[in-house]
């Protein structure tokens, strides 16, 4: 696939629960090797947008072109397979499991051995395969910087250091199009930083489309190509970053934010 050509397009996506309109008329594309975000205000549809690429919500009409396969229709785990990965804005860790095994499981898509070769382990090739997982899991620990709490329960690390679990479990699928769902939401300064640092790697060095839903500004126009606005359900701009920013629609949607509550209820939109 040509970098001119986009490794996703998304056309006229409508997405309502009830009389609740979460997105309307959503169009955009997204070209191979891009780290595109989507911004706008509480509300304004953008975990919905990434629930539609990855296959947790299903739109009311549109169609969604990954690799020039319309996606719609298919499962989350049929998505994955495509090369579709995601993280969650809030946490979906195993917290009973090591870290080891929580980015083990991101693996599972990868696995060509069943359960009607598990049983024949030792001749099966089953023993190779996954020993060349944890290799590949042991890879991005190191690029992660979490070799030192690899065996740690998942559920009594920190919520950077799970952060950055939940990471390296949507990386472990090795995708081509990884979706981020704020991945540095609660974080401190220096673990932002951390996380920003990833995210530029994962894109220049492993090759990584990269959308991602972040509030920080600063972030977002720091490592951003592209930049989409929703507001109230709707793509109000796309553009570069200093073009979105300049945008006075953009700003309007901004400052209109948290003066009235009432206002997005009886817009009957929805995050």
């Amino acid at each position: 696939m040509s970098e001119n050509h986009p490794l996703l397009k998304v056309e006229n996506i409508f997405l309502s629960f009830g009389g609740v309109h979460a997105l309307r008329d959503v169009s955009f594309e997204v070209s191979p090797g891009e780290v595109f975000s989507i911004i706008g205000p509480n509300g304004a549809g953008k975990t919905s947008m990434l629930n539609c690429i990855s296959g947790r919500y299903q739109p009311n009409r549109g169609q969604i072109m990954f690799r020039d396969q319309n996606v719609i229709g298919l499962k989350p785990n049929d998505r994955c397979t495509l090369g579709i990965g995601r993280t969650f804005q809030n946490l979906a860790l195993f917290n009973h499991m090591t870290v080891l095994d929580n980015i083990m499981v991101g693996r599972h898509h990868l696995l060509k051995n069943n359960f009607l070769t598990g049983p024949m382990y030792w001749f099966s090739g089953a023993r190779n395969e996954e020993l060349r997982h944890r290799r590949e899991v042991e890879d991005i620990i190191d690029f992660l910087e979490i070799a030192h709490i690899r065996k740690e329960i998942a559920g009594t690390l920190s919520y950077g250091l799970r952060k950055r679990v939940e990471l390296a479990r949507a990386v472990a699928l090795r995708p081509d199009l990884i979706l981020l769902d704020e991945p540095m939401a609660g974080m401190n300064l220096e673990e932002k930083e951390d996380m920003a640092r990833y995210v530029i790697d994962l894109n220049e060095e492993w090759g990584m489309t990269v959308i991602m839903i972040e509030h920080d500004m600063g972030v977002v126009m720091d490592i951003s190509h592209r930049v989409m606005v929703l507001d109230f359900g709707k793509e109000i701009c796309t553009g570069l970053p200093h073009e979105v920013m300049g945008n006075e629609q953009v700003k309007t949607a901004y400052l209109g934010v948290g003066l009235d509550d009432e206002t997005q209820e009886k817009s009957g939109e929805v995050a």
